[in-house]
């Protein structure tokens, strides 16, 4: 049976060889890029452009085709990032994050098709791997880097937005027995650094950075800075942070209280000894 749709008009109806049915926006936005792929075969009828697509190789191609696209975008995402990457076919071949994001976006089209037994099975042979464990159920968008990988934990309910970095022992977890929404949600251009963990439900903000070793336990701001076990917010007012991938250069809030003290004490120790002078005088 072939599927005939007109994508040169807004109708959404589409004709069989035996009878006329609906087609979802999705189905024909799916149609449309196995079309564009070169999956599709074109014909004109009544003066116009209809698309022929052979159900049985439908899915299959299409997905091809989506996969290839989003690794491609993952691929270029390293490059970008990573000072050490020095080709496409290194990349591929060589990174062990590259590879588990490919398992992982196979993994996840099963699991939102209910393929549940096989999704997990494609994610703990990744694991095995790699040694990056991703649930298949998270939801990952667009030009994820994870930078050497090993120890990263991605649970079932996170949520990561697009062009965020990973580093060795991220975990991206839980908190007690909760069912539903108990992993955290990364907004665009996250960092977290190497060994730090992000525990619980709750929004890590657009831009925000996790300094290596962090545990985080609570919501941080867009554009902030969270140091430290438990990890506290450090802003920086007014300054741009143009460097997104450093993880040395991060300013130490309880090294800032310590300052803060000691400029505080040195005050007292001026007023104090202006204090005798006076006394000494005056006797």
């Amino acid at each position: 049976m072939h599927i005939y749709i007109n994508i040169g008009t807004n109708e959404k109806e589409i004709n069989t060889e035996k009878k006329k049915k609906k087609l979802t926006p999705e189905q024909k936005e799916k149609i449309k890029r196995a079309v564009k792929a070169g999956y599709g075969k074109l014909r004109v009828a009544s003066g116009r452009l209809y698309s022929v697509v052979e159900d049985k190789i439908f899915d299959g191609k299409c997905l091809f085709s989506e996969l290839k696209e989003e690794i491609m975008d993952d691929v270029a995402a390293v490059r970008e990032r990573d000072p050490a990457a020095r080709s496409d076919i290194e990349v591929m071949l060589l990174y062990s994050g590259i590879h588990a994001m490919l398992a992982y976006r196979v993994a996840h089209k099963l699991y939102v098709n209910k393929k549940f037994l096989p999704a997990r099975a494609v994610s703990q042979l990744a694991r095995f791997l790699t040694g990056i464990e991703i649930h298949p159920g998270a939801e990952i968008g667009k030009r994820l880097m994870i930078d050497h990988g090993s120890g990263v934990v991605i649970g079932e309910t996170c949520i990561i937005g697009d062009d965020c970095t990973l580093y060795q022992g991220v975990t991206l977890g839980g908190t007690g027995k909760d069912t539903g929404k108990r992993h955290p949600t990364l907004g665009n251009n996250v960092m977290v650094g190497a060994g730090a963990k992000v525990l619980g439900p709750f929004r890590i903000g657009d831009g925000a950075k996790i300094a290596a070793g962090a545990v985080v336990l609570k919501e941080i701001p867009a554009g902030a800075t969270a140091v430290g076990i438990p990890a506290k917010v450090v802003r920086r007012k007014g300054e741009k942070v143009e460097e997104q991938l450093d993880q040395i250069h991060i300013p130490d809030p309880v090294s800032q209280q310590l300052s803060e003290l000691e400029a505080k004490i040195e005050a007292l120790s001026k007023e104090l000894q202006e204090l005798k002078k006076n006394e000494d005088e005056s006797d």
